[in-house]
């Protein structure tokens, strides 16, 4: 493939950073980013004079667990991933609004705003890269690959309720799912983690809910109504495609309710 050889030869060969292969090529950065993704080359910041993974000062490394750094590491869980030296979360084609969110906390979080590249097929990655970081978040429990290490939710979240709302916000808001039922709607946690299920499902008895054991598709729900209910209010997931289908679902039951007592 005539473009793979020619950032291999560039970014690879040659060793120019990513900015210089987005001089030389006549694109943007992100672009280069997300071709050096998308094609599979090895990505060599140690190897770069003057490329991003120098260490860097303006990022903070948080001295205190937060309910928003819970949220973060629930993201993180969920659709985010770690390399070497950045830190990456991978938002669907209909999630323009949870983009902005997540690139807001991440502000928020470390004092660095993070890039926003949109690929071909139309997913979002929300990035930054920092040495610093990385290396804090695998020290944290965070790994590069969560399905293959079995990676489990980190043991201080279980320290306070508000961190483990924080978690379950960020984690449902990333691999949570509503379903409508012929009579209700459920709401689902799927992942390929077992011990991060365990640990999600332990969250919510924690708080007072009745989730589902873990089933062979890898998923736990909440299918009673005061759970459902609860959940929205009290973890109050910031991905509105799922609080816009929950709230689709309620006035599809309204309207019926509506219907039936005539």
């Amino acid at each position: 493939h005539e473009k793979f050889y020619e950032l291999y030869h560039l970014y690879t060969e040659k060793n120019m950073t990513i900015k210089e292969v987005g001089l030389v090529l006549g694109i943007a950065e992100q672009t280069v980013f997300q071709r050096i993704r998308r094609l599979g080359i090895p990505s060599i910041p140690q190897l770069k004079p003057t490329s991003i993974a120098k260490r860097r000062t303006d990022i903070v490394i948080p001295k205190e667990y937060t309910p928003r750094l819970a949220e973060f590491f629930g993201i993180m869980l969920g659709d985010g991933s770690l390399s070497h030296y950045q830190v990456v979360v991978t938002l669907g084609s209909k999630e323009e609004r949870y983009v902005q969110y997540v690139a807001g906390l991440i502000h928020d979080l470390f004092r660095v705003r993070p890039k926003v590249g949109i690929r071909q097929t139309g997913f979002c990655d929300v990035y930054l890269g920092s040495l610093e970081l990385t290396d804090w978040l695998r020290k944290e429990g965070l790994t590069h690959n969560k399905v293959l290490a079995q990676v489990d939710a980190p043991k201080w979240l279980f320290d306070k309720k508000e961190f483990l709302r924080g978690f379950l916000r960020g984690f449902f808001d990333t691999d949570g799912s509503v379903y409508k039922l012929r009579f209700g709607m459920q709401v689902a946690f799927t992942n390929f983690s077992k011990p991060l299920l365990g640990s999600s499902r332990r969250a919510l008895l924690l708080l007072g809910y009745h989730p589902s054991k873990i089933n062979s598709n890898r998923r736990i729900y909440l299918t009673r109504k005061t759970d459902l209910a609860r959940f929205f209010k009290e973890i109050a997931p910031a991905n509105l495609k799922h609080t816009d289908r929950f709230e689709k679902f309620m006035k599809q039951k309204r309207v019926v309710t509506e219907v039936d007592k005539r």
